[in-house]
């Protein structure tokens, strides 16, 4: 490449006889497919091959016949050397993925020869100026294809890698691979469309003045839209919650993440609906997770007030039993009783315990509710309902009473 650009500035940027200009009237920039047809390779040939170069050329559908075959012919061989290359490598190393990731990176090495031949035969033909131009052009187009579709690939294997190790990389975790997975596409597609006015010779000044324009435009009709794609960023790189969070919002909608995309979330409620809440929505709301922490573990508390002539030792150990016999509270950290305070009628306890999941938590209430007034009537401890005293003092006689 370095030798075409060298040969074109060599030039002057000035055009050969045949060929168009480097740079035209109407601003177009000279085309890659311009340099390689002005290139001359005879300058690094010696004696032997220039001579059969010099006889080739005399006829030239046998000098594209023969181009195209060496091309074919070579990047056989290439490929064949960097397979058995990449076979030792898959056996030293043991990496499957490093083995796809040079896999895809090296796979249109074959189309790259092959297409720089039929470039190099197409030069031969004797082609008008314009068909010759179009049909290098679109040699060159396809092989912008074939790599593009390698790193396409390779940057998912990629990704793949860095996430199986995030423990050294902490960027990568699986709710940011989708983030940087768009954004590596996005910046490939934009270097490659780039090429392709390269190649093409197109002006790509219009066109980024033109898409900046159009990119205000769709702005302001879908600003919504936008505030929800940069507040799912945002959540992505913030990371409040992850999918299989049981999450609170202040708004008033609470469930299990189901799906964490870039313009919503969704939340499994416990009624088995599937709620998607924009991410503008969350972005402004108060968060509660109640999975997050260092456990999933979750703790309930179960208020209960009893009779002040109750055994209150007792009354401890049959809350703590209660809690203790549930298959869905945790032995770890254990349960506990703390009194909490003197009510009119009752001491007021508190029953504290933890569960496996938060979304159990209105079945374990539930449960140890039930257990808990079967048990009070069964050691015969009092739940005390509100009593209120009255005392009649007596009352003034009034005119005209006897006291009888």
């Amino acid at each position: 490449m370095s030798r075409f650009i060298n040969t074109f500035l060599a030039d002057g940027g000035s055009s050969t006889a045949d060929g168009p200009a480097s740079g035209s009237d109407d601003g177009v920039t000279s085309s890659l497919a311009d340099l390689i047809i002005e290139f001359d390779v005879s300058p690094y040939l010696n004696e032997p091959l220039l001579e059969a170069w010099s006889f080739l050329q005399d006829y030239p559908l046998l000098f594209a016949i023969v181009l195209v075959a060496l091309g074919y012919g070579l990047g056989r061989v290439l490929k064949s050397v960097i397979h058995s290359l990449l076979d030792r490598f898959r056996t030293s190393t043991k990496s499957e993925i490093d083995y796809q990731i040079a896999h895809y990176l090296t796979s249109p090495v074959l189309q790259t020869t092959v297409t720089f031949s039929l470039v190099l035969a197409l030069a031969t033909l004797d082609f008008p100026g314009a068909i010759e131009h179009l049909l290098i052009k679109v040699c060159i187009t396809a092989l912008l294809l074939f790599w593009g579709r390698a790193w396409f690939r390779a940057t998912r294997v990629i990704l793949q890698a860095l996430e199986a190790d995030r423990d050294r990389f902490h960027l990568f975790q699986p709710r940011t691979i989708p983030l940087y997975e768009m954004g590596i596409k996005l910046v490939l597609t934009g270097l490659f469309i780039y090429l392709f006015f390269l190649v093409w010779g197109i002006d790509a000044t219009a066109w980024v003045a033109s898409a900046g324009i159009i990119g205000i435009a769709i702005g302001f009709a879908s600003k919504d839209t936008l505030a929800n794609l940069i507040s799912g960023v945002s959540i992505v790189a913030d990371a409040p919650y992850k999918i299989g969070d049981y999450i609170v919002l202040d708004t008033g909608e609470r469930g299990v993440v189901s799906n964490l995309g870039i313009r919503s979330t969704r939340l499994i409620t416990r009624d088995d609906v599937e709620v998607s809440i924009p991410n503008a929505v969350i972005g402004t709301a108060k968060i509660v997770n109640e999975s997050g922490g260092p456990y999933v573990r979750h703790r309930i508390r179960i208020p209960v007030g009893v009779s002040y002539n109750s055994d209150i030792d007792k009354v401890i150990e049959t809350l703590k039993g209660l809690a203790a016999d549930h298959e869905k509270v945790v032995n770890e950290p254990s349960s506990r009783v703390r009194i909490r305070g003197f009510g009119d009628n009752s001491i007021n306890l508190e029953l504290l315990c933890w569960i496996k999941r938060p979304a159990d938590r209105g079945l374990v209430v539930h449960d140890l509710n039930y257990q808990l007034i079967r048990r009070f009537r069964e050691e015969n401890i009092e739940i005390p309902f509100p009593q209120r005293d009255l005392h009649v003092r007596d009352m003034p006689s009034g005119p005209g009473d006897t006291g009888t």
